[in-house]
């Protein structure tokens, strides 16, 4: 018997996409995925081992609607995927009413596709999730990409990301940043591994405009905001800099808000609204999102509460596209 975390208040909307797309149940989901030889399960816990079941059969219901659709490449995949990942919302909840799994449905897509060049993880070295997700991304997105895409991860302070880096195999990269100048310098690149991960970069930061400029120096396309140690003090902030300077120099930026992870410590007067208006990270985001997305980009018990499942937002996005490519190489 099937169960996972939630499951009374989500089947109704799961059982109606399963009767759309013609399965009968999500056994059988499972059972066509794995006929495909498309394992959810070892892709969602590979690329986050503390991910909750529900996100397993989340990615399985997706898997199997990109399966049953018959879709034409991996970007189509991880459209069809969120499809899935939507009906795993909560009725009434944050992710239901934001459309939270069709978007990383959408953002898997654009990452799978050649006009993304690169794609940042803002903020992305100060939470371990990010690094997931980056891996997740780094192992399989370029198999159905003609280009490869760039990958980095960008957060604020130096030592931090030397760690992030050592300890997951990634490139760091040494920045100076002339503050008279405007200037931004690369000192020295470290790799940590000779595998995908180290085509992943990590920067460190001193300050917002040193982000901004690392921003512009690796011409992003695409970034999601994190909300772990500093939401305040860099990453909405510089998601925002750099979108102004975007739309004032013709660049196209797309930039995702995780959602507000510590927002209601951080603004204590919004407690008693509740999840719909927590907090400050929250409030950052809209003004500079153009998809957002609820709960922590690390933390899944977050993500589950704002009614979507238990996987961090960060990790998602690796497993998303993870997914989308083994539905690709299935068919």
């Amino acid at each position: 018997m099937v169960n996972f975390e939630g499951k009374e208040r989500r089947m109704e909307k799961i059982n109606a996409c399963l009767k759309e797309y013609g399965i009968a149940d999500l056994e059988a989901a499972r059972d066509l995925c794995l006929s495909k030889g498309v394992d959810c399960e070892k892709i969602v816990k590979g690329v986050q081992p503390i991910a909750f079941d529900n996100a397993v059969w989340a990615y399985t219901l997706g898997c199997a609607v990109a399966l049953k659709k018959g879709v034409a490449s991996a970007a189509d995949a991880a459209e069809a995927i969120g499809i899935g990942l939507q009906a795993f919302c909560v009725p009434g909840s944050v992710a239901e009413q934001r459309q939270v799994g069709l978007g990383h449905g959408n953002l898997g897509a654009m990452l799978l596709r050649d006009e993304t060049k690169c794609f940042a993880f803002l903020a992305g070295h100060e939470s371990f999730a990010a690094a997931e997700g980056a891996i997740g991304i780094a192992r399989t997105a370029n198999k159905a990409r003609k280009e490869p895409l760039r990958v980095i991860l960008n957060g604020l302070g130096k030592d931090a990301a030397q760690i992030i880096s050592r300890i997951n195999g990634f490139t760091y990269v040494k920045t100076e940043y002339d503050f008279k100048t405007g200037e931004l310098k690369v000192v020295e690149e470290v790799k940590y591994s000779d595998g995908d991960r180290a085509a992943v970069k990590c920067y460190g930061a001193n300050d917002v405009l040193e982000g901004v400029a690392i921003m512009k120096a690796e011409q992003v396309d695409i970034s999601i905001t994190g909300n772990s140690t500093n939401p305040t003090r860099f990453q909405h902030l510089v998601a925002g800099t750099y979108k102004k300077w975007a739309g004032e120099n013709g660049v196209k930026y797309f930039s995702v808000a995780s959602g507000g992870g510590t927002g209601r410590t951080l603004h204590p007067d919004n407690v008693a609204a509740g999840p719909a208006s927590y907090g400050l990270t929250d409030s950052m985001g809209r003004m500079h999102g153009d998809a957002q997305f609820a709960g922590s980009s690390s933390v899944p018990a977050h993500v589950e509460m704002m009614g979507l499942m238990g996987m961090g937002n960060n990790p998602m996005v690796g497993a998303t596209v993870a997914c989308a490519v083994a539905v690709s190489e299935a068919k």
